[in-house]
């Protein structure tokens, strides 16, 4: 057996039935390169393993995770996690443990991702920051392998791989900056140097830059701009815990988006990156949230499930209890436009490389204020005609792709940045009718 499921059986084992236990084990890596001023200062690398247990006593619960697994390290461990359950008050929302259940047979692990090393990391590197001939660079080249292996005491099991890479950097002139991102399961498959292009066009053509007025603009938006919204739809509305507490924007069976909005979470996909279960054991498929505009579905976990009268749909992780389930392998539907294309149908408005620190204001209309950032620019007449200085928006984003907002659907889908989730949101440009800029970056 592998290392992590000995480590999985083993903790189970020394639970001997004083309780009801789930066992996550983990062994893996995670490497960072780091880059500012075009030089790599920063190589770091972590390879370790860690046991999250679960342990269920008469409906009293605690868990704990612990990275030191020696065997009277692993046994004192447990007792103490047992010893917590039995002090606590009974839970009487715990849904129990996942019963058995096959999960897919699927591994988006790439071998030479998993091992990968700081010259090669640093290759990617080197190729990005030749890509701007000779303007400043600076970002990160993310490494990451993990091996998961899961039991409890009811019977399931499950194991399965997942690695991911991603290339994140800016380009700088003297008075301005421009952004590029690529993510996915293999490292071969970052350009990098098509990543550097990018960042440093939008920073030379960001150098001169005048205010716009605040006001609605119709926008193109970046893939990282949609992989944000997407990640505060997810978080905010089709989070389960959200909806029973009245504080989620969704509506199940109702057109509250246009109807070309597509979103789905699906680790089957053969794009997708991560594990075919969560970290309760339940197995992941196909999950539909928007389709055709309606509201479709919710992410659940086991405790969300037994509330609604409904199944987990494999979307707990650690965390969930507090803020509720939440996708972890997204992606909203693209069409067929190239960028240019959509730029061309618009006859006044901008176009936006990404946001930055965006806030819920109100999450029941999902309103967000944020700030654009590293690419901010003009259109008139179907053509870029200018940069403009970073300005502050102030919208909802489920008004924003309302039915009839989405005039244009890009073909440029990917694994795109996003504030709080890089690379797990695989998302396309999108062309809507109104977004409302409430003033610049100050204010």
């Amino acid at each position: 057996m592998s290392r992590e499921r000995d480590l999985a059986e083993e903790t189970l084992a020394l639970v001997a039935g004083r309780g009801d236990a789930e066992v996550n084990a983990k062994t893996g890596n995670l490497a960072l390169t780091r880059f500012a001023n075009s030089f790599i200062h920063q190589n770091v690398a972590e390879v370790g393993e860690s046991v999250s247990l679960r342990v269920a006593f008469d409906g009293r619960l605690a868990s704990a995770t612990t990275t030191r697994t020696d065997p009277e390290s692993l046994a004192a461990f447990v007792d103490a996690t047992v010893e917590t359950a039995a002090l606590q008050p009974e839970d009487p929302t715990w849904p129990g443990l996942a019963p058995r259940a096959a999960t897919a047979t699927i591994d988006h692990a790439d071998d030479a991702t998993y091992h990968a090393t700081a010259a090669q990391r640093a290759a990617k590197v080197e190729t990005f920051v030749d890509a701007g001939d000779g303007l400043v660079a600076a970002g990160y080249c993310e490494t990451e392998g993990s091996s998961v292996a899961f039991v409890n005491s009811a019977g399931q099991h499950a194991s399965g791989r997942t690695t991911r890479a991603i290339l994140d950097g800016i380009h700088q002139t003297g008075t301005s900056s421009g952004s590029g991102h690529s993510a996915g399961p293999g490292l071969g498959g970052i350009d990098a140097a098509a990543v550097g292009e990018q960042a440093a066009r939008r920073a030379r053509e960001s150098e001169i830059t005048f205010d716009a007025k605040p006001g609605d603009y119709e926008v193109v938006l970046a893939p990282e701009c949609v992989a944000t919204i997407a990640v505060f739809l997810g978080f905010y509305g089709f989070n389960a815990k959200a909806h029973a507490e009245g504080q989620s924007f969704a509506e199940i069976g109702v057109t509250q988006f246009d109807e070309r909005f597509q979103m789905w979470d699906d680790v089957t996909d053969p794009q997708a990156m991560g594990r075919p279960f969560d970290a309760e054991g339940t197995p992941k498929g196909r999950t539909d949230l928007v389709a055709d505009g309606v509201t479709l579905g919710l992410a659940h976990d086991r405790r969300t499930a037994k509330a609604a009268g409904v199944v987990s749909t494999g979307h707990y992780e650690p965390g969930s209890d507090t803020f509720g389930p939440f996708v972890t392998n997204v992606f909203v539907g693209g069409g067929h436009q190239s960028v240019d294309a959509l730029i061309t149908g618009v006859d006044r408005g901008l176009y936006v490389a990404a946001f930055n620190y965006c806030r819920v204001l109100d999450p029941k209309t999902l309103v967000v204020t944020g700030l654009t950032r590293n690419g901010t620019f003009m259109i008139e007449n179907g053509k870029i005609t200018g940069a403009v200085s970073n300005l502050r928006f102030t919208q909802s984003f489920v008004d924003a792709l309302g039915p009839g907002a989405i005039r244009g659907l890009g073909d440029d889908s990917r694994f795109a940045d996003s504030e709080f989730a890089p690379g797990i949101m695989h998302t396309p440009s999108l062309r809507l009718g109104s977004w409302h800029f409430t003033g610049g970056a100050g204010g």
